[in-house]
């Protein structure tokens, strides 16, 4: 599973003129599952996440989790993050898991965010969607949970 995290003052997803979700203060989670994932992966993603100390401590100094400062995830589901773009032109997307797959998966990881306690909103999975940042920082982080073990 691959994720791009950004810290954010506030954010929303919408499809078309409908809000599928928002959030205030916390991260942004744009996330794809990869061909092969399991729970592990899921379970690692999920927990890296809520405990990944990015937020500012009072001293201004990355020291807490977002279980430790508050907020919120707004997961949006973005295949595209295994976009392969080594040879030609056009991106191959063939690293990402089938879209079932991919829709099933998706859903645990999002559980396995709400088990911790953590509001979670998310988009509409292969939907169209606009999705709104407003980054705070910046700050954003890659993960990989292939290359976690």
């Amino acid at each position: 599973m691959r994720a791009v995290v950004q810290r954010v003052t506030a954010a929303r997803v919408s499809v078309g003129e409908r809000v599928a979700g928002a959030i205030g203060p916390g991260l942004v989670v744009f996330a794809a599952v990869g061909e092969g994932d399991t729970e592990a992966d899921l379970r690692w993603m999920a927990e890296k996440v809520v405990n990944l100390r990015i937020f500012n401590d009072a001293e201004g100094k990355f020291n807490l989790s977002l279980l430790e400062a508050g907020g919120s995830v707004l997961a949006v589901s973005q295949f595209t993050l295994y976009g392969d773009c080594r040879r030609g032109r056009r991106p191959s997307f063939t690293g990402a898991a089938a879209p079932e797959a991919a829709r099933e998966q998706f859903g645990r990881f999002v559980e396995l965010l709400r088990e911790t306690g953590v509001p979670t909103e998310t988009g509409e999975f292969q939907a169209m969607m606009n999705v709104e940042v407003s980054n705070d920082g910046p700050v954003t982080i890659l993960l990989d949970s292939a290359k976690s073990f």
